[in-house]
């Protein structure tokens, strides 16, 4: 059995971008390392995983191998071409997967969750080893409401217990035939979704819950790297 790991990274990022210059969210500096190689490192540190596949924009293709070079993480860690979305991006990895055998796993994980644990990744291998898929994911805290939106703003319909509910991260996966399954279905119908699971549910495919933590994170905005930080100071 081969662990595949799927790091989308064809991203803009526009919420950061008025104070980043216009990089890629990815390629920020945090604690002198580019975004995106805490997120390599974290799951070359599980060994288990087998390789890791980049999907980036074609100007970053020689960016990004210069990075893996340079951090000599260039073993196990390959660069594709991504897609206009993140759905594409990752069926574009997806498709690269040199994968052989119907017990081979893949897990898709946001290049800008840097603090992802070996812990985490290790549960959600087992998780998908005995359930077939599974993502990371924490408790709702907050009471969560069901809206309906007005000309005059949002209308309270319904309080949802928040037991069922949870907040998604990353890594998802599955086995690769059934999250190659989902995404062929999905791209026959053109149908987008938010997240690997949201195609997995479609297809009638079950997905596990691990559990995560605050500190898997997706940078997205002005201070979250300050956030990181004080997170990586312990």
């Amino acid at each position: 059995m081969s662990v595949f790991v799927i790091l989308p990274a064809a991203g803009i990022g526009t919420r950061m971008a008025s104070t980043t210059g216009g990089s890629p969210k990815q390629f920020l500096a945090l604690k002198g390392l580019p975004i995106l190689i805490h997120s390599l490192q974290a799951f070359l540190a599980e060994p288990r995983v087998t390789a890791i596949y980049v999907s980036v924009r074609e100007s970053e293709h020689a960016r990004v191998a210069e990075l893996i070079a340079e951090h000599k993480l260039s073993g196990k860690v390959h660069v594709v071409t991504g897609g206009d979305t993140r759905q594409d991006s990752v069926a574009n990895a997806l498709a690269a997967l040199p994968s052989t055998s119907p017990d081979d796993i893949v897990l898709v994980h946001d290049a800008v969750r840097p603090l992802i644990d070996t812990a985490t990744i290790a549960r959600t291998i087992a998780a998908i080893e005995k359930h077939g898929a599974a993502i990371v994911a924490t408790p709702a805290i907050d009471t969560i409401k069901q809206v309906e939106r007005t000309a005059d703003g949002a209308l309270i319909t319904a309080t949802i217990p928040r037991e069922l509910i949870v907040h998604a991260q990353t890594p998802q996966g599955a086995r690769v035939p059934l999250l190659r399954k989902a995404f062929a279905e999905a791209a026959a119908d053109e149908f987008v979704g938010t997240d690997e699971s949201s195609l997995l549910e479609r297809a009638n495919i079950p997905v596990f819950v691990v559990s995560g933590s605050s500190r898997n994170f997706k940078v997205t905005q002005p201070g979250d790297l300050e956030i990181a930080e004080f997170y990586l100071a312990g």
